[in-house]
């Protein structure tokens, strides 16, 4: 994907929920420069633990979860950040203004170009 869209273009893959999980998994390949997880699914319906894919990640992350939000949280890492969105589930519809204001912030730095 870098190819494509050239080298000093910064790419941040992103996504929700099972979106972020493709996101987590193809973002060394797509050579981005940040990840981004909407309600990232931890855990499956059936129990199935996900947390290596996220664990996977190497470039700095940004994780929104919901603190009601049944399928799992994950800690922060030394590359991740995990914003706790209060009240909102896996939907995480609840907390839009946040989650624009947190990922934002969160982008400014990561996209700034090096001086």
């Amino acid at each position: 994907a870098q190819d494509a869209i050239g080298e000093d273009v910064a790419l941040v893959v992103g996504g929700r929920s099972s979106g972020a999980r493709v996101a987590a998994r193809t973002s060394a390949r797509t050579g981005a420069c940040g990840y981004l997880a909407l309600a990232f699914p931890l855990v499956s319906p059936r129990g199935v633990t996900r947390v290596a894919e996220l664990d996977a990640v190497a470039v700095p992350a940004l994780v929104l979860q919901g603190d009601r939000d049944p399928f799992g949280m994950r800690d922060p890492a030394e590359r991740r950040i995990v914003h706790v969105l209060v009240g909102a589930d896996h939907s995480l519809r609840s907390r839009v203004g946040e989650i624009h204001a947190v990922t934002t912030a969160w982008l400014g730095p990561l996209l700034r170009p090096p001086v």
